[in-house]
């Protein structure tokens, strides 16, 4: 006789569960992320702690990264770094400007401020600048626009680079270092904090880059920059690195008015956040199919590893020039991307020390 009290307690344990369910399934739905995912790697299966707004706290933290298999599979990935490009693709025709390449280079007049500037500390400025010291696995003779002609030369680096010796690279000559941090809105390299913090104890400037991908919303991908990216006095402005990449599965190309719109959302709201305006670091091929005459108020960083960037983008303002894939020094295992400051010495400590403005095409 007590059946029917059991299946009475049975079906109302069964109700409960089912509704307690489903609100467990709204919940997930409310918080997961876009169905935009960045394919380069797997996505983090531990959150991020986010990055202190002070100095001092930046120091303490240490992002995590995801662990476990998923990590170590993305570490076994192809030896092709992932950003900032890899070879020369194409370069733009330059009317009435010869192929020689002996096109004089002078140290440019900084110019047009931008709206939000950096003020860095005294202790934060640029050290004494270390002259030129790299070798490079494929020299390329520029001619009378040699890089060498410039003062303060620097390098790029992500996990690609494995375990830095800031200390020897900035002996060879590395006065400022970009580092990977972030790619897409759920990646973040690996060696970001550790090169972080070496770059910054060996004395050189360092700031920040991430690769943009055109598989994912803007506004999600400046959130997981700005989550990673400490925001610390006299840092140098964050790096947006556009391009077409042929490695990745993503494989859309907005139209430029698109890229152009997505670009805007994710510089904005890094300019908000780090009080600097980011700075655009791109290749020939992207730049020909979208940013002729676009984003003239920004500093630019240009590829250009065959030809000045006078040649290959004519007319483009540019503040730092990466002219080498290939160099090669005592700090580090393998090739190395080398990149000069558009300026002489004076206008280095004016700009690392907060004065930022961009600097003249030649």
């Amino acid at each position: 006789m007590r059946l029917p009290g059991i299946l009475t307690s049975l079906i109302a344990s069964l109700c409960l569960v089912g509704c307690s369910s489903t609100s467990g399934v709204d919940a997930l739905d409310m918080g997961k992320p876009s169905n935009e995912i960045t394919s380069s790697v797997v996505r983090p299966s531990a959150p991020v702690a986010s990055a202190s707004a002070s100095a001092s706290a930046s120091a303490k933290a240490k992002p995590m990264i995801a662990r476990g298999a998923p990590e170590q599979a993305s570490m076994a990935g192809p030896a092709r770094p992932f950003g900032l490009a890899e070879e020369e693709t194409v370069a733009l025709a330059s009317a009435g400007m010869p192929d020689s390449g002996d096109a004089s280079i002078e140290p440019a007049a900084l110019v047009s401020p931008p709206k939000l500037l950096s003020r860095a500390a005294p202790s934060m400025l640029a050290g004494p600048v270390t002259r030129y010291a790299f070798r490079d696995a494929k020299p390329i003779n520029f001619g009378r626009s040699s890089p060498r002609h410039l003062a303060v030369h620097g390098v790029d680096v992500s996990r690609w680079q494995g375990d830095v010796n800031w200390q020897k690279l900035r002996a060879q000559g590395a006065n400022f270092a970009y580092i990977k941090a972030t790619d897409g809105g759920d990646h973040l390299d690996p060696m970001f904090m550790k090169n972080w913090r070496g770059a910054e104890a060996a004395g050189l400037k360092r700031g920040a880059y991430h690769f943009f991908y055109w598989c994912r919303t803007a506004g999600e991908q400046a959130d997981w920059f700005i989550r990673n990216v400490p925001r610390m006095e006299g840092a140098l402005p964050p790096v947006i690195d556009v391009e077409w990449n042929g490695e990745s599965t993503c494989k859309h190309r907005p139209s430029r008015e698109k890229v152009l719109e997505k670009m805007q959302v994710f510089m904005d709201k890094l300019e908000r956040h780090y009080g600097q305006r980011p700075i655009i670091y791109t290749a020939p091929d992207f730049y020909r199919d979208n940013l002729q005459g676009a984003f003239l108020d920004y500093p630019f960083w240009l590829r250009a590893v065959a030809q000045h960037p006078s040649k290959v983008y004519p007319g483009r303002k540019w503040l730092f020039w990466q002219y080498s894939g290939s160099g090669l020094s005592h700090g580090v295992t393998g090739r190395i991307d080398l990149n000069v400051f558009h300026g002489d010495e004076r206008q280095w400590r004016d700009w690392a020390g907060g004065r930022q403005t961009i600097a003249a095409a030649d």
